[in-house]
């Protein structure tokens, strides 16, 4: 996907500030305005941005945000601890975020650091479902059920325009 300049406008109404590092839309939603952006891994500042997938839509971020109120996020981690095959895909979908960050640059400050907690604990489900809803089901299996329970709960749904 790419960037254009209506898409810019449309994050910078979504975030409340100028979008820093944006290099496409990597989701979008039903009626093609960004969900989520892929960010250069060092911002135009030159600080790094370990963040390649950053969740824009304000529907997604606002139920992204109610699940991690609710501690969704100790769920998911007592999880992580007690399912081996959960923990390696979550391994997995870490090593596959730097994977795809690498694309972009490898700033020696974030080597090794994704997102949203991986590999190890889950911290910020917004980044999980980002990455989810950039790359697909099945590459990350807590940004994977973090969109499943917004969508059980009717939180947020990207199959329906909530713009």
């Amino acid at each position: 996907m790419t960037v254009n300049s209506t898409d810019l406008e449309t994050l910078r109404a979504q975030l409340g500030r100028a979008p820093r590092g944006v290099v496409d839309v990597a989701a979008r939603c039903v009626c093609g305005r960004p969900t989520v952006v892929r960010t250069a891994p060092r911002l135009p500042d030159g600080s790094p941005f370990p963040t390649l997938f950053y969740l824009s839509h304000p529907a997604a971020v606002r139920g992204c945000s109610t699940l991690e109120a609710e501690h969704l996020m100790e769920d998911f981690n007592r999880r992580l601890a007690q399912d081996s095959e959960l923990a390696a895909a979550y391994a997995a979908a870490h090593a596959d975020y730097l994977d795809r960050r690498a694309e972009l640059g490898s700033p020696e400050e974030i080597a090794g650091v994704s997102a949203g907690g991986m590999p190890a604990r889950v911290k910020c489900l917004h980044a999980l479902l980002a990455h989810t809803l950039a790359v697909g089901r099945g590459v990350n299996p807590i940004g994977d059920l973090t969109l499943e329970v917004l969508r059980e709960r009717e939180l947020w749904d990207p199959a329906r325009c909530s713009c």
